[in-house]
């Protein structure tokens, strides 16, 4: 199954100039944690709320600071034309939960969530690994404290 058989084509998205109060706010409207970041019809990034909160306000930067100054900007996607089990293989390689969806083009044609992919996997074993490597233990998503000597 491809990839664009089980995304989500409806994106709700930032612009790079929206305030991070306005960020989070539609995070809110439609609970979802990422946004896409889109600048005319290009991918330039994405927001989630965990970077509202580390690059923004523990920065020391207000709700009124704008999104490209919180947003990642190295964009982790797929293409719609992507198998979907080999999508689920990656996202657990790279640690996500969601991604952009891409055409061959890079315009954002949709957004794909490991559930969506859960939705449509015929090789169960696979989407299960992927869920346990997304969980694994990672020094980029660590809840120990630095050890202060």
């Amino acid at each position: 199954m491809k990839v664009s058989q089980c995304m989500s084509p409806d994106v709700c998205v930032a612009m790079p100039d929206m305030s991070l109060r306005d960020a989070a706010t539609l995070m809110a409207d439609i609970d979802a944690g990422a946004l896409p970041v889109r600048q005319g019809d290009r991918l330039v990034g994405m927001i989630t709320d965990r970077d509202i909160a580390i690059r923004g306000i523990a920065a020391g930067l207000g709700p009124d600071a704008r999104v490209n100054q919180a947003m990642s900007t190295e964009v982790k996607y797929c293409y719609e034309d992507e198998d979907a089990e080999h999508v689920a293989r990656n996202m657990g390689d790279i640690q996500v939960r969601r991604l952009p969806v891409l055409n061959r083009d890079k315009r954002l044609v949709g957004i794909v969530a490991l559930a969506d992919l859960a939705c449509s996997a015929t090789d169960r074993e696979n989407l299960g690994c992927a869920l346990g490597d997304i969980s694994r233990d990672s020094s980029l998503h660590s809840q120990t404290l630095p050890r202060t000597h």
